[in-house]
């Protein structure tokens, strides 16, 4: 398998894609104005202890105070058994209002939480965690030859500050203890520093910083197993192969360096982001996934689409299905989708099948970094999984909630809000004293107000007793409106007319008449201008002019 990664470094942001035999797997994104806060340590004061549920706030100095769990706050805890007594530990026994404690953030703030944070610290380094607060040993699970994680758990072992634990990386594969002694080296002069500044400030206060997205990069993901490393940015070229220097000087002959304008476009990395924004994703087979992420948990739903096969419908249903289970491991990467999620595969007859399915989807997880679970199918057939959130998802990143439809991704029908305008127009016509009325509303809503020929706004007119001026604005959204009382003459026509008889406008014709294509249609903020004989120069800027006025559009003639 061909292994790449790609660094693009703009102004405002840098950005890192995986890609597995040149498809794109997984994204990384860091803004300077938004730097990542994982793995940053904070001295923090504890605000509020909640005994009822088991938590604490504490302040570090941020908008949110971040949220400590019980489990994450007892004192020297066995990663394999947090409360080995077998009672429950309260957390107002461990935590006082008012303490002062030195905490790491494990989980960046997400909407409306603060980042969840633990007392129990870790300190990455090229080949070893250091774990200051525990007296513990764990090996990768990746790595799963038997003799070779005893030969690790051995070295680990020999090399360990007393009192200090370690976890040993995959990358750690084959390599020998002067290589584990100079992580620990440097990561115990960290911790010291740490504790020294700890000593010497006060609560809230930032501690330890993690390191920028390019050389965690190179810390976590760049190691034997990737083929090719390409970077944009000259800077970041030579500051990538000083830092190969220090920690592995044999990967600098897989570092290049590409100053194309576009590197993210020419790669097909920039489309395939902005396919993985999109609801539906379409298989190579014709078949495609809906993938709907809630608050709670992500739904994946597959469907056959396209895809008719071949065969039975069976071997369609499973072609389908382990086509499926493969993108669906991908995209759970690419979008970086955390928490409960839900696949709704097409229904299976035969067990077999089913098995086939869950195992290639098993297989295809194996390639992520990110821990995973596969729990199981439910009774309504359904595949339940976990995916560890440690960061925002792609979508969290990029994306923000729809200012109009705050993120539902549905707004009122034209139908809804012309009704609802209505009422809102009636409301007011009994209110007001004033002789008229102006609305503004998107040009669809004011074309049904309005209706045929002006039938709905004569209608209107007559039931409420007023003049009643109705503008289509283009910059209006399809769900405002404004309504609004006129009863000075001058504001009246000034506010409902922008044009009068006999003045030579410029205008850009938008469109042809609905019922007359021979004439065009221009607007100017909103009012209709009927050019006649303008059909023919859709798109162009004509000079008109204006012949007659009426309350809803003006007639005019090509200058």
């Amino acid at each position: 398998m061909l292994k790449e990664i790609v660094i693009n470094v703009q102004e405002e942001e840098t950005r890192v894609a995986v890609l597995e035999d040149r498809v794109l797997m997984e994204v990384y994104i860091e803004r300077s104005h938004n730097q990542r806060l994982v793995g940053n340590i904070f001295k923090g004061k504890v605000e509020n202890v909640l005994p009822g549920m088991q938590a604490a706030f504490v302040d570090i100095g941020l908008e949110k105070n971040a949220f400590l769990y019980v489990e994450d706050a007892q004192p020297s805890r066995n990663p394999e058994a947090a409360n080995q007594s077998g009672y429950p530990v309260n957390i107002a026994d461990i935590l006082k209002q008012g303490q002062e404690i030195i905490v790491q953030i494990v989980k960046e703030p997400i909407g409306t939480k603060g980042p969840r944070v633990t007392t129990h610290i870790t300190l990455p380094g090229r080949y070893l965690v250091l774990m200051p607060t525990v007296d513990y040993i764990g090996i990768s699970r990746r790595i799963e030859t038997e003799k070779e994680r005893e030969r690790l758990k051995e070295l680990a072992n020999r090399v360990k500050p007393e009192g200090m634990g370690v976890i040993v990386r995959t990358v750690a594969e084959g390599v020998d203890e002067e290589e584990f002694l100079q992580d620990i080296i440097l990561l115990t002069k960290l911790w010291r520093r740490i504790q020294n500044c700890a000593a010497n400030c006060s609560a809230p206060n930032l501690l330890h910083r993690d390191v920028e997205l390019v050389q965690r990069m190179l810390r976590d993901v760049f190691s034997e197993d990737v083929d090719r490393l390409t970077v944009d940015s000259r800077s970041e070229y030579e500051k990538t192969l000083e830092i190969l220097d220090m920690i592995d000087s044999r990967l600098k002959l897989k570092v290049f360096l590409d100053e194309r304008e576009n590197i993210f476009e020419d790669y097909g990395i920039s489309t395939e982001m902005e396919k993985a924004l999109k609801r539906k994703v379409w298989l190579k087979c014709g078949a495609y996934l809906v993938i709907d992420q809630a608050e709670a948990l992500t739904a994946i739903d597959v469907n056959t689409g396209k895809f008719v096969g071949s065969t039975t419908l069976e071997d369609t249903v499973l072609k389908t299905n382990l086509d499926a289970a493969v993108e669906i491991a991908r995209q759970l990467r690419l979008r970086n989708i955390g928490g409960i999620i839900i696949v709704d595969f097409i229904d299976m007859v035969e067990e077999e099948h089913r098995s086939q399915v869950l195992s290639t989807l098993e297989e295809e997880i194996k390639k992520d970094k990110t821990k995973t679970n596969i729990l199981g199918i439910t009774q309504l057939g359904l595949v339940e999984m976990t995916r560890k959130k440690v960061r925002p998802s792609l979508a969290e990143v990029v994306q923000k909630s729809c200012p109009y439809c705050e993120g539902r991704g549905k707004v009122l029908s034209e139908e809804t809000v012309g009704i609802k305008l209505k009422n809102q127009i009636y409301q007011l016509a009994r209110q007001t004293l004033a002789d008229t009325i102006l609305v503004e509303a998107n040009p669809v809503v004011a074309a049904r107000i309005i209706g045929a020929g002006g039938a709905n706004l004569r209608e209107l007119e007559q039931k409420t007793g007023k003049n009643l001026y109705i503008r289509g604005s283009a910059t209006h959204h399809l769900e405002q409106v404004t309504i609004k009382p006129l009863s000075d003459q001058e504001e009246i026509y000034s506010q409902t007319v922008p044009v009068k008889a006999g003045e030579i406008i410029e205008v850009k014709v938008e469109e042809p008449h609905i019922s007359n294509p021979s004439d065009g249609i221009a607007r100017l903020d909103g009012f209709i201008i009927d050019v006649d004989g303008g059909g023919a120069l859709v798109g162009e800027l004509v000079s008109v002019e204006v012949i007659k006025v009426h309350r809803t559009y003006a007639k005019a003639r090509l200058v």
